[in-house]
């Protein structure tokens, strides 16, 4: 397994707090991680039934095996766990102790906030970026082949099909974690709304378009959306919020943490499909704000980043807000730059000028050369990963 590039914020992280809280989607690498990072803490996953009714029958006892603390692994499980370790932590309260891991946002979320508030850290263990996916012996070359791929280790590590893999991926992690669901009946009409999900991929949401599209009340679409967020499937994108204008549209947009996968629930098994694919630019562009995203929240940053577009069409793709500079993002999945990419941003950046921010546009593309023209810069997408978007 690879260097993830958390890894320096959770050494960290371990040496200023009790907990560390580790969610993110199942099979991203949180327990390989944990089991690395902190190889000297004893390891026990909640998933195996034996070790799972210990910790549900005799909480104390459970945790009383691990006088030095340990790494606990799909802490949803037994959410009760957490005010037990409460009580552990507040009599011994050194640093590093407790790793907790899970895959069930709000779940995890809710019960570390209440047991665990002001005792715990909590990071976001994301799909592989490209920095990271680019240290594999066998690594995809093209854009094409990235965006199939998507980002999660195994595929990776295993060097397997990508298809094959997320394939057994939906039909094992995701429907099973449906399943435990109670209003979710009909795993059919879950997936297809899954699917439709996915043919909305960098669009506005709008749920009642949705619900109306699968078949199913608005509440029901409602929920089924939060299914997908706290299993760290999709996520919306927030619309800028700033006073540059009143027109701004506020409706989030929606993207996919793993484009992999949204090609694999568009039917999309290969670069050829993709190619001719209608949802090319879309994918492209949920994978370009994916990236950002994962680099941010690799380095402690969970906000900072949003969309721009007004009731009267101008848009730009992303704004990602940095220590210095607001970036105004295009992204474009042509090879060969138009000067006219840039235009709606130049009109965005005049708008900006009255705010007295700093605004500069980067127009992230599907070819090879990075280049300055007119202030703006073309940046290809294999460089996305050594641009400064924190400055």
């Amino acid at each position: 397994m690879v260097d993830r590039d958390i890894e320096p914020r959770l050494k960290l992280l371990a040496r200023q707090f009790p907990a560390i809280v580790l969610t993110g989607p199942r099979q991203s690498g949180k327990s390989t991680l944990c089991k690395k990072v902190f190889a000297h803490l004893p390891y026990a996953t909640l998933e195996s039934p034996d070790v799972r009714a210990f910790s549900l029958e005799d909480p104390r006892g459970f945790l009383k095996q691990f006088p030095q603390g340990a790494i606990l692994d799909e802490i949803q499980n037994n959410q009760q766990l957490t005010s037990y370790l409460q009580e552990i932590i507040d009599q011994e309260p050194a640093p590093g102790r407790w790793i907790l891991t899970g895959s069930h946002n709000f779940s995890v979320m809710e019960s570390t906030s209440q047991s665990l508030a002001g005792r715990s850290a909590v990071v976001h263990l994301l799909p592989l970026s490209r920095h990271e996916v680019v240290e594999f012996s066998h690594h995809p070359k093209t854009l094409n082949e990235t965006l199939v791929a998507g980002g999660y280790p195994r595929i990776f590590d295993c060097e397997l099909r990508p298809a094959d893999w997320l394939a057994s991926y939906v039909a094992t992690y995701l429907e099973r974690d449906v399943r435990s669901i109670s209003n979710i009946g009909d795993l059919v009409t879950f997936q297809r709304f899954a699917q439709l999900s996915a043919g909305r991929i960098s669009q506005l949401l709008s749920l009642s378009s949705l619900a109306s599209d699968c078949g199913v009340s608005q509440p029901t679409a409602k929920a089924w959306a939060s299914v997908l967020e706290t299993r760290f499937i999709v996520f919306r994108l927030p619309s800028y919020h700033g006073n540059v204008s009143k027109r701004l549209i506020k409706m989030p947009k929606l993207h996919f943490y793993d484009t992999g996968l949204a090609c694999w629930l568009l039917g999309i098994r290969n670069t050829t499909q993709l190619d001719v694919h209608p949802l090319r630019g879309a994918i492209f562009e949920s994978w370009v704000v994916s990236e950002i995203i994962k680099q941010r929240y690799n380095r402690g940053e969970s906000n900072g980043v949003y969309f721009f577009r007004d009731r009267a069409g101008l848009e730009s793709d992303m704004l990602v807000q940095g220590s210095k500079t607001l970036k105004l993002v295009e992204v474009k999945a042509g090879q060969t730059i138009s000067s006219d990419w840039a235009a709606n941003s130049q009109r965005i950046m005049e708008m900006f000028a009255r705010t007295k921010q700093r605004v500069s546009c980067v127009v992230v593309y599907g070819g090879t050369q990075r280049q300055e023209r007119n202030g703006v810069t073309y940046l290809p997408w294999h460089a996305i990963q050594d641009y400064a978007w924190e400055e």
